[in-house]
């Protein structure tokens, strides 16, 4: 076993939702009257809570349309857009594997809300693999460190045996914040050149690589640097 406790980021490491949040923001923007979004700024946020990838993505927004437009958002995620969200291929199955392992612990990290991260748990049954999970709204936003704090206090486990996988500089920044070994994934929203910058520890093509590195079958490829690599 590589990690005692592997934490994963959601949009774009795990599921492939990054279609639907995108239709979804621009949308939102278009009935708050701010204006067309471009899909690759809305890209750039995905991590970030939703207050947070709102400043960032409408600078000068006013209070009362930023309101607007994560009300608007938060009704077309839900309600109002059909866009399928599959998990990428394998990665029940993977999480499954590891589930099964009786010293792994699984956790989620991500800025999705409470809530809408609950309802994909029951949606997709989901939850079952993970021993802990925080979100943007109960905790502070990625890059801040805190949601990944916590849940190293929770499930007891030191910093040294846990690694964080995700798609974006937020997720890996987070985790160096920490000193925490971290993992990216190519095949989400930031490049690769950007995942680069975090120094991660492995980067990940996609799920088949990703899976066999955290299983500690893979020993060789895209290494980083070897302070945890078996």
């Amino acid at each position: 076993m590589r990690y005692e406790l592997i934490i994963f980021d959601w949009d774009g490491t795990l599921m492939n939702s990054v279609p639907k949040i995108v239709a979804c923001m621009q949308a939102a923007a278009a009935d708050a009257e701010w204006g067309e979004l471009d899909v690759k700024a809305i890209e750039d946020i995905i991590g970030l809570g939703l207050p947070e990838a709102i400043a960032k993505l409408c600078p000068g927004i006013s209070p009362e349309q930023a309101e607007r437009l994560r009300q608007r958002y938060s009704h077309h995620f839900v309600e109002g857009n059909t866009t399928p969200m599959p998990f990428f291929d394998g990665v029940e199955a993977h999480l499954a594997k590891l589930r099964e392992r009786p010293q792994q612990r699984l956790a989620v990290a991500t800025g999705k809300s409470r809530r809408g991260l609950d309802r994909i748990f029951r949606e997709t049954g989901s939850g079952q693999f993970f021993h802990a999970s925080r979100t943007a709204d109960e905790t502070r936003s990625k890059p801040h460190p805190q949601m990944l704090h916590e849940i190293l206090v929770e499930l007891q486990v030191p910093v040294e045996r846990a690694v964080m996988v995700g798609d974006t500089e937020y997720d890996l920044e987070m985790a160096r914040a920490l000193g925490m070994d971290r993992v990216g994934v190519t095949y989400g929203v930031h490049t690769p050149a950007r995942l680069a910058a975090s120094q991660p520890i492995w980067v990940a093509d996609d799920i088949p690589s990703l899976f066999q590195w955290l299983y500690g079958e893979s020993q060789d490829g895209q290494i980083k640097t070897s302070r945890n690599a078996t």
